[in-house]
């Protein structure tokens, strides 16, 4: 158990380093973006949730095309991996990096090969449950789907996008003042005392 501990962590390890040398041009913006996310400044969600909502009614006034949103989204991507290396240091000043940011960035690096290899293993204990228990995969597969196509039906795809990209810009924030673990813990008070109360009438 020990030695296969020992070797995810080195190939955990292995990954950051792989990482940490493919985005190093990306470093400066990376921790600023980092800064943004986690709420560093009490103005900070309210200046994300701005442009957010900025960028989205854009892209509803104007109305593109799917092959059009494609196009600029790929120009955009390929604008900034040609631009961003070359003036971010200039913007921000690599002579400025410190020893807490360069732990920083390799935190930041670790935790997204962290959750890569999550997501690696949901998939793969999907496709495990496929092989074990077919008909259990059917039926959640089929019924997650349903209740997906439901909710696009119900909701515009747009508007839908929105709230899922808003969830998922405030989620480091959210996370990192606590305030999920907040709320959870509350619901799950909550659930325990409707529990009770139902145990309570039960008896």
């Amino acid at each position: 158990m020990a030695e296969g501990d020992n070797k995810s962590a080195n190939l955990i390890a292995q990954e950051t380093a792989q990482l940490e040398e493919q985005l190093q041009g990306w470093g400066e913006v990376i921790l600023a973006g980092d800064q943004v996310l986690r709420w560093e400044k009490p103005w900070f969600p309210g200046a994300l949730m701005g442009v957010t909502t900025l960028l989205f009614m854009l892209v509803y006034y104007l109305d593109p095309s799917v092959l059009t949103g494609l196009s600029c989204t790929v120009m955009i991507m390929c604008l900034a991996d040609y631009l961003v290396p070359t003036l971010a240091p200039r913007v921000f000043g690599s002579n400025k990096w410190t020893t807490e940011q360069q732990q920083r960035f390799h935190e930041i690096c670790s935790n997204l090969v962290k959750t890569q290899r999550r997501v690696l293993g949901w998939w793969k204990r999907l496709f495990a449950l496929k092989e074990e228990k077919p008909k259990m995969y059917f039926m959640s597969v089929i019924s997650s789907l349903v209740v997906v196509a439901w909710i696009g039906q119900q909701v515009h795809n747009l508007f839908l996008t929105y709230l899922i990209v808003s969830f998922l810009l405030l989620l480091p924030g959210l996370n990192q003042h606590g305030i999920i673990s907040k709320y959870a813990g509350m619901a799950k008070r909550e659930i325990n005392k409707l529990l009770k109360q139902k145990e309570k009438k039960n008896e």
